[in-house]
């Protein structure tokens, strides 16, 4: 499961085809397998635009998790988006397990935007604006 604002990423595990060419969702329709200790995900039926804005419903995108020990997964996909891209392209990342929290996703613009709005309130103080 992925969180990012109301998304749930749902795998089917059960050995069905995807869903009707025609069924277009936001996140694809992902079917998974295992491959002896790695996790294989298979996603197709995206809607038109679903990944960054750019690709067609023709995105097909396969994810590998597998665990290299014990602190780590290896993290790998391949998208393949003919409308967007002339050939395949594959990236590997090693997630490295971590001991500090995992909090939910809240739009807070990197806190950017927090020096801006204390700076106002700060002058509202100072003109006695502040309720």
């Amino acid at each position: 499961m992925t969180e990012m604002f109301h998304d749930a990423w749902v795998i089917d595990l059960e050995n069905r085809p995807h869903v009707a060419a025609a069924v277009h969702e936001w996140l694809g329709d992902s079917r998974g397998h295992w491959e002896g200790n790695t996790l294989v995900v298979d996603t197709a039926n995206y809607r038109p635009h679903a990944f960054q804005g750019i690709s067609s419903a023709k995105l097909h995108v396969t994810e590998r998790f597998t665990r290299q020990d014990a602190e780590t997964l290896r993290y790998e996909i391949t998208v393949n988006e003919p409308d967007t891209w002339t050939k395949p392209w594959s990236a590997m990342i090693p997630l490295q397990r971590s001991a500090q929290p995992v909090y939910g996703y809240a739009c807070h613009e990197c806190n950017i935007g927090l020096a801006g709005i204390l700076a106002g309130a700060r002058a509202d103080d100072a003109k006695g604006l502040s309720k």
